[in-house]
């Protein structure tokens, strides 16, 4: 979280989505405008996936730098059993605001580790929040 604004990533960009549907709206386009948000999440399958994300069960937002000097917020990484992911997200704002979730997969880890942590996330924890 900022030192200048306490509330966690995913409030302000869903405070933002609506801030842009609303000036969307008012410069008169007749359609609505479909926004994405971006998410770390990893359902905690196995011992490998535990290995590897299992230290990410309680993070936090963090700030960091892009391009070696552009101070930026990251939201939390998600990382937990299905069950509990479920809960997690559900109360994450900015995915209930928006109409697309892009995952955020480690590439580096290898296309079958990816489609496997892609898949456990749909299989497992997609269903629950009625994600399609």
């Amino acid at each position: 979280m900022s030192c200048c604004n306490p509330r966690p990533l995913h409030v302000q960009q869903a405070e933002q989505i609506r801030t842009y549907r609303q000036a969307w709206k008012e410069a008169g386009h007749a359609r609505v405008p479909r926004v994405s948000v971006s998410r770390r999440i990893f359902a905690l399958m196995n011992d490998r996936d535990r290995m590897y994300f299992g230290r990410d069960a309680n993070s936090d937002d963090t700030i960091g730098l892009l391009d070696g000097n552009i101070r930026t917020i990251f939201g939390r990484r998600y990382a937990a059993e299905p069950d509990v992911l479920v809960t997690q997200l559900a109360t994450d704002e900015a995915i209930a605001e928006a109409d697309t979730l892009l995952l955020t997969v480690p590439n580096q880890l290898g296309v079958e580790y990816c489609a496997h942590v892609i898949e456990s996330i749909l299989t497992h924890v997609a269903p629950a929040l009625g994600w399609r």
